[in-house]
C-alpha cells in the first residue's frame, strides 16, 4: 500500500492556492458528462453534494434516512470555529492552526490543519448567506464564545442547535439541486459495499431498507460522508444508526484505515441510569463557558449539593489547569473526571458522575441571560433527568463521542483506492489524537463546500472520461457478496439479540480500549474478539426475511461489521505504545498523570490495511513532519 500525502511544496499559508492553481479543471460543458456517487447527507455529504450539483456534476446522494435532515451533525450543539477575530482578543488562522494542532497532541498532518484553519472563515460567511441563524451581539455583529482548548473566542453559535441549522442551509442548498435536476437522492438506502473495477472505484452496492431489494449504482468517482464509528462501544452519544458498515467495507476493498484507535471521549455527557441504557445524551461544551465543575472534596460524601459548602467543594479542573480551568480540553477533561469518581467522589444515585454549576453564572449574570445562552439545553437535561438545573448542578461524566481515526486519505482527500474519495468525521481528519469542540462542523463544511468539488475535478481531468455502468462483472459478484452476507445473518437462528452481542462487545472494548488502555488489557481484548464473533454468528437470532423492511437485518450487519473492526482498533491501540491526546496509555504517562508521548518513534499516522477476517492487518506508516508548529508536551496548566 503507497502512502502519498500529496502535500503541495512551498510555505505553509500559501501551499493551498499554490495547489488550487496547479490542480487540472474540468470545462464546465464537461461537468455534466461526469457522475459522482455521494454516501450521507450530514454537513459533510450534504454541502458536497450541493457544491457539485451547483457545478454541473451529475450527483447521486444516498442516506439511510428517510430525510437528508435527520443526519447526525443535527445533534452537534455548541458551535464551528472560525478565525474571524470579532472578539479582537487576539485570534488568527495561525493561531487556530496552532490550537488545533496542540490539541491534537501533535499527530496530525500540517498542510490539512492550517487549510482547514484557512477555509474556516469562508464557512461562516457562507452560513450567513444561507440564512443560518447565528447568535448575534446587541448591535448586530455575530457573538462567540469560548471552547476548550483555546484562550480566544472564536466559536459561532445558534444558541445551543448550531449543528441543525448548518444543516438546514445544507439541506435547502442540496434540495435546490435535487430539483434543479443536477442531484438525485435515493433516500433509505443503506450502502453495502464498494465495487472496484481494474483498482478503481467506479460505483456502490445499497439496499433498499423499505423493500429490501439490493442495488447497484455506477460513476466515475465515489464520496464516502458517513460520519464516525463510536457505536462500537455500544453506549455512545451517537445516534442509534452511527455505525462503521460504510468505511469498514471500503477498507475490505483496498482503503487503508488510518489512526482507528483515536477515539474520542467528551467530558459532557449525561451519566448513564442504570444497566439497560440504549444511548447517551451529550451537554454541550458550550455549557462549561458558564458551568463550573466540582465534586465534593470529601470521598463519599452523599449530601445534596445545596448541603455542600463553597469550602468543601473542589473545583478540580480550576485547581489543577488554571489557564484553562473549566475549558480544558476534552480528553484531559474527561480524565480528570473519571479519576475523580473512580477515587470515590463521584455524585449522584449511582455516584457516576461530576457537578456542572451554574449557581454562581446566575447570580452574576441572571437567569435570563443564562436561559438565553442555553435554554434548550437546560430543557433537555430536564426532560431525561427531572431535575431542574437552574435550581440544582447538572450531573455529566465521560462518553465516547467524535472519532479522529477513519480512512486515510491525502491532501485531496482521496484514499488508498483511486477514485474514492472520504470526507468529514468518514476520513482519518484534521484533528490528530483529539479534536478541539466546535471544530467537527468546520471540517465537514470545509471538505464539503471549499475541498472536494476541486480536488475530485482534478481527478476527474486527469483520468479517461470511460462510460461506466452496472453491466460490469465487478457489480455483479459484489452484488452477490452482499446477498450472500445477508441471507447469512437470516439463517442464523440463535437464541441471543444483535443488541446483547452488541452490548457485550461495547462493554468490552470500553474497558479495555476506552478512555484507558494498557497493554495486558488490549491483548485481552484481541483474544476475546474472535470468540465473540464466532458466537455471534451462530447464536444470534435475526428474525425476518431480506426481501422486505427488516431493521433486524439492518442492526445485525452493522454490529457484524463492528466485530470486524474492533479487532484492528485494538491492534493499533496495542501497537501505539505511548499516550497521545484521546489514545491514554497507563503504563506512558507523565508523573502529574498527563498524556506521555514519544515523538521519536511515533508521530506518524498508523494506517492499516485489510488481510482478512481473523487475520492480523497490516500496518503502514505516514510519518508527520512539523515545519511551523514546534514538538512539545502540552500544557493547559
Amino acid at each position: 500500500m503507497k502512502l502519498d500525502p500529496k502535500i503541495p511544496t512551498g510555505p505553509i499559508e500559501k501551499k493551498w492556492d499554490k495547489h488550487r492553481f496547479d490542480m487540472k479543471l474540468v470545462n464546465p460543458a464537461n461537468k455534466r458528462r461526469y457522475e459522482v456517487i455521494v454516501v450521507g447527507t450530514g454537513l459533510a455529504g450534504a454541502s458536497a453534494a450541493a457544491t457539485m450539483g451547483e457545478l454541473g456534476y451529475r450527483v447521486k446522494v444516498f442516506t439511510f434516512h428517510d430525510s437528508p435532515r435527520r443526519a447526525h451533525s443535527i445533534a452537534a450543539q455548541g458551535g464551528i470555529n472560525a478565525a474571524k477575530n470579532y472578539q479582537g482578543d487576539g485570534d488568527s488562522i495561525f493561531r487556530l492552526f496552532y490550537d488545533t494542532v496542540k490539541g491534537g497532541d501533535f499527530r496530525s498532518r500540517e498542510a490539512n490543519v492550517y487549510r482547514l484553519a484557512e477555509l474556516s472563515v469562508n464557512i461562516i460567511d457562507q452560513a450567513v448567506a444561507q440564512g443560518v441563524p447565528f447568535a448575534r451581539e446587541y448591535g448586530g455583529l455575530l457573538a462567540n464564545r469560548s471552547f476548550g482548548g483555546a484562550q480566544v473566542s472564536r466559536t459561532f453559535y445558534a444558541r445551543g442547535q448550531t449543528g441543525q441549522q448548518l444543516l438546514l442551509g445544507c439541506y435547502q442548498a442540496l434540495e435546490r439541486q435535487v430539483a434543479a435536476g443536477t442531484v438525485q437522492m435515493y433516500a433509505r438506502h443503506e450502502m453495502l459495499d464498494v465495487v472496484v473495477v481494474d483498482g478503481v472505484a467506479r460505483g456502490i452496492i445499497t439496499r433498499d431498507l423499505v423493500n429490501g431489494r439490493v442495488e447497484s449504482h455506477a460513476a466515475h468517482a465515489v464520496v464516502l460522508a458517513t460520519g464516525g464509528y463510536s457505536n462500537v462501544f455500544f453506549l455512545s452519544t451517537n445516534a442509534k444508526g452511527c455505525n462503521v458498515t460504510a468505511t469498514w467495507r471500503a477498507a475490505k476493498k483496498g482503503a487503508g484505515f488510518a489512526n482507528p484507535c483515536f477515539t474520542q471521549i467528551h467530558p459532557t455527557c449525561i451519566p448513564p441510569a442504570g444497566e439497560y441504557q440504549s444511548k447517551l445524551t451529550l451537554m454541550s461544551e458550550s455549557l462549561r463557558n458558564d458551568g463550573r465543575i466540582w465534586v465534593p472534596s470529601m470521598a463519599g460524601d452523599t449530601r445534596p449539593a445545596s448541603e455542600i459548602g463553597e469550602d468543601e467543594r473542589d473545583y478540580y479542573l480550576e485547581r489543577i489547569y488554571p489557564s484553562f480551568g473549566n475549558l480544558s480540553p476534552r480528553d484531559i477533561s474527561s480524565r480528570r473526571a473519571k479519576e475523580m469518581v473512580d477515587s470515590g467522589h463521584g455524585v449522584g444515585p449511582l455516584s457516576n458522575g461530576v457537578y456542572l454549576d451554574f449557581k454562581h453564572a446566575i447570580e452574576r449574570l441572571g437567569r435570563d441571560v443564562i436561559s438565553d445562552r442555553y435554554g434548550n439545553l437546560f430543557e433537555m437535561y430536564e426532560k431525561i433527568t427531572g431535575e431542574d438545573p437552574y435550581q440544582v448542578p447538572m450531573r455529566i461524566y465521560p462518553a465516547p463521542h467524535y472519532t479522529m481515526g477513519g480512512l486515510w486519505v491525502d491532501y485531496n482527500l482521496q484514499t488508498t483506492v483511486p477514485g474514492l474519495f472520504a470526507i468529514g468525521e468518514a476520513n482519518f481528519s484534521d484533528h490528530g489524537a483529539n479534536r478541539l469542540g466546535a471544530s467537527a462542523l468546520m471540517q465537514g463544511l470545509a471538505d464539503g463546500y471549499f475541498v472536494i468539488p476541486l480536488t475530485i475535478g482534478n481527478y476527474l481531468a486527469a483520468v479517461p472520461r470511460q462510460s461506466v455502468d452496472t453491466t460490469h462483472a465487478a457489480f455483479g459478484d459484489a452484488e452477490r457478496d452482499v446477498t450472500a452476507r445477508n441471507a447469512r445473518l437470516l439463517e442464523a437462528r440463535g437464541k441471543k439479540t444483535v443488541d446483547a452481542f452488541h452490548i457485550e462487545l461495547g462493554r468490552l472494548m470500553w474497558d479495555r480500549c476506552g478512555m484507558e488502555r494498557d497493554a495486558e488489557g488490549l491483548r485481552g481484548a484481541l483474544d476475546a474478539i474472535p470468540e465473540l464473533r464466532e458466537r455471534f454468528w451462530s447464536e444470534v437470532c435475526v428474525p425476518g426475511v431480506g426481501e422486505t423492511l427488516n431493521q433486524s437485518l439492518e442492526k445485525a450487519g452493522r454490529v457484524a461489521d463492528f466485530l470486524e473492526f474492533a479487532e484492528v482498533m485494538c491492534y493499533d491501540a496495542l501497537a501505539r505504545d505511548e499516550s497521545c491526546g484521546a489514545h491514554y496509555r497507563s503504563e506512558h504517562t507523565t508523573p502529574d498523570g498527563e498524556a506521555k508521548r514519544d515523538d521519536e518513534h511515533f508521530a506518524f499516522v498508523s494506517v492499516w490495511e485489510f488481510q482478512g477476517v481473523g487475520e492480523s492487518p497490516t500496518l503502514h506508516r505516514e510519518p508527520l513532519l512539523f515545519e511551523n508548529v514546534q514538538l512539545s508536551t502540552r500544557s493547559y496548566k
